[in-house]
């Protein structure tokens, strides 16, 4: 995946992505933005446009595509916006995009705000990534799921390649970009093209004729310039041809106020690449338009006026908070019986936080079932006199939660929320604790190492020890709850350094 960074409109990454703008007639769009947590009467504000071209006439051709990341942060605004506004509605260009309204209501508002009136109002010709799921699904054969799958979801089952979401909601607006939010922000606008990529290829497989549109350019041809103005759909290669040539007659006949404003949407259509016949196919049958209305560009508010039930929902709110603050002790506490080691129980949507915990030799299991019910969850816990750990807001909610039982986390990185438990338990990490625990089980290592041979023995139909380690004179370890192996090799030095920098420990 070929990315460039573009922070001005002097650069070398500008050109180049005016030329490949110029050269796409498929596109992916994306936007970021850094998340305001509490109720404002403003939009947030868009510091990162990400635009993946596809480059190319086919856009079957998958490796040559190109992903642009506008830092709008850095660049004057005024100096793109009739550079993106054309694109957002040149006829020439397919924009693909995962529910990418909210994302143009909160783009629209940033460059309103920096004087650009009056922002952006529609995308056309656009598909969004759901609908092109559900039409995959359908020429599958497979039966349409009515949920909205995540992003992430559709890339796993349409691409086969996990899309990591960690990063999605951290500080957009902070400079510089880490190279994780450069590519984090890449993938998210690069898998729209293999979505569409995978789509389209089915679509020409299954050989639908682009008969009635090779009629549709002979109907053009003898088009005048007042019809191709008027006309409501006109992104084909002949209507882009005849408005082109146009332009002399108009020069000839128009005031000077009125050439100027035709020849500006003429630069546009000669500026960019005419769709192939078979992609203009799919846009006539399968296209959308995103329009924004008056009301869409007003923040809404999420409480309405005069709801009766208005003090109970504070109250509410209020208790949750309450309840998200660590109550303590913890039930490993001598004084309630406990052995006072730490033990915890991750659910779900922190289960990348467990591995961590387990790294730095904490105790941390995750649910027993894939979909636990919160009573189960609760269970599990007191059984094994662990701390629930969750970001989910609905389980303090029960009445039945013991206080010092659960303890909702706050933050939204994996390394950020190992910090903070190590802090809200005051848990004592050394060096010697890393990586003392199996990272898939939670289980613990054998007490004494085992030799090459014995490792061999142990390993047999069970793991794969590669050949190069054998003459290494290493020492393994094995876990006794799942019985995998483990030796220190590179990758477990590189875990023990990464985790000595995360806790601090040489401080």
């Amino acid at each position: 995946m070929e990315v460039h960074l573009v922070s001005s409109t002097d650069s070398d990454e500008f050109t180049h992505l005016t030329r490949a703008l110029s050269r796409s007639t498929v596109i992916g769009l994306d936007a970021e933005w850094k998340p305001i947590r509490s109720q404002q009467s403003t939009f947030p504000t868009v510091t990162l446009l990400q635009l993946a071209c596809q480059l190319g006439d086919d856009t079957a051709v998958w490796d040559e595509s190109v992903v642009f990341l506008l830092d709008l942060a850095l660049i004057p605004l005024s100096s793109i916006y009739e550079l993106l506004k054309d694109v957002f509605v040149s006829p020439d260009i397919l924009k693909l995009g995962f529910r990418f309204k909210q994302d143009l209501i909160f783009l629209s508002s940033t460059f309103s705000g920096q004087g650009c009136n009056p922002g952006f109002d529609k995308v056309e010709p656009y598909m969004d990534i759901t609908n092109i799921y559900k039409l995959w699904q359908h020429k599958q054969g497979k039966k349409v799921s009515k949920d909205t799958k995540s992003l992430s979801a559709i890339c796993e089952e349409v691409l086969g390649t996990s899309l990591s979401k960690e990063l999605q909601c951290s500080d957009w607006s902070h400079r510089p970009l880490s190279e994780d939010q450069i590519r984090y922000a890449a993938s998210d606008a690069h898998c729209l093209l293999g979505i569409f990529k995978t789509f389209k290829a089915k679509i020409v497989k299954e050989g639908h004729s682009c008969s009635d549109v090779k009629e549709l350019h002979q109907h053009n041809v003898n088009l005048g310039l007042k019809e191709i103005l008027t006309m409501p759909d006109n992104n084909n290669m002949v209507v882009g041809t005849k408005f082109c040539n146009a332009l002399d007659i108009v020069q000839a006949t128009a005031s000077s106020e009125d050439c100027e404003r035709i020849a500006q949407v003429v630069e546009v259509v000669r500026n960019t690449k005419p769709m192939d016949e078979s992609l203009l196919k799919i846009v006539k049958k399968y296209g959308e338009k995103i329009l924004l209305r008056e009301s869409d560009r007003k923040p809404k508010s999420s409480r309405k006026k005069g709801r009766k039930r208005s003090s109970v929902v504070v109250c509410r709110e209020k208790k949750l908070e309450i309840f998200s603050d660590w109550q303590g002790p913890p039930p490993w506490d001598i004084s309630l019986g406990g052995d006072g080691c730490p033990k915890f129980l991750c659910d779900v949507m922190v289960e990348g936080l467990a591995k961590h915990l387990r790294c730095v030799g904490v105790d941390a299991a995750i649910p027993h079932s894939k979909l636990p019910e919160p009573r189960e969850l609760i269970d599990q816990a007191c059984r094994e006199k662990r701390v629930l750990l969750t970001r989910d807001a609905k389980l303090l909610r029960h009445q039945y939660l013991i206080k010092n039982q659960i303890y909702r986390v706050n933050n939204l990185l994996k390394n950020e929320q190992l910090l903070e438990v190590i802090e809200v338990f005051q848990l004592k990490i050394s060096e010697d604790q890393l990586m003392s625990r199996c990272t898939k089980c939670n289980g613990r290592f054998i007490q004494k190492p085992l030799t090459t041979e014995e490792a061999i023995e142990a390993a047999k139909g069970f793991q794969r020890i590669p050949n190069c380690l054998f003459n290494k004179n290493l020492e393994f370890w094995q876990c006794m709850e799942c019985n995998q192996l483990y030796w220190e090799g590179t990758q477990y030095h590189n875990a023990v350094q990464k985790f000595i920098d995360v806790c601090k420990l040489n401080e």
